[in-house]
């Protein structure tokens, strides 16, 4: 009960600062650290993601299919994460651990690709995930409406 509040107050904290049309870093890792699991040892990894994205300079998501989810949090600021144009994780026999495995961030520079330590996996609920995100794009398209409709004087 205490999980569904907190989420709930989160969600309402973030549609009043959604206020500018997008959200931070820090504001999407609040919500995506509010759809998350207890942290787990380590998670299924077929040698490819569906996708992923940033989450400020120590956090991110990656997705393993498109149903499937884990917020990846990592053991300090992760160079170039913010700007990378692809991540790979390291993994042995199919599984990615939390405090062994790394991620990969891969930079448009050559070189080779800078490694950042996972600290924590957790899996995403990615329905209430994606129901949350639809909810904060409504709340803001409902007060860019109020705020057209309010008359000049």
């Amino acid at each position: 009960m205490k999980t569904l509040i907190g989420a709930a107050a989160l969600c309402l904290a973030l549609v009043a600062c959604a206020t500018t049309g997008r959200l931070s870093s820090q504001q999407r890792l609040e919500l995506y650290r509010a759809h998350a699991g207890p942290p787990q040892d380590s998670l299924q990894y077929f040698g490819s993601l569906n996708g992923w994205t940033e989450l400020g300079d120590s956090a991110l998501a990656v997705w393993t299919r498109p149903s499937e989810a884990y917020l990846l949090e990592l053991r300090g600021p992760c160079q170039g994460l913010d700007y990378a144009t692809a991540i790979g994780l390291t993994s042995q026999m199919g599984r990615v651990s939390a405090r062994f495995d790394k991620v990969l961030v891969r930079d448009p520079t050559p070189g080779p690709a800078l490694p950042c330590f996972i600290g924590s996996i957790r899996k995403l609920d990615v329905q209430a995930l994606r129901s949350s995100e639809k909810e904060l794009r409504q709340a803001q398209v409902q007060e860019r409406q109020d705020a057209q409709d309010v008359p000049a004087k």
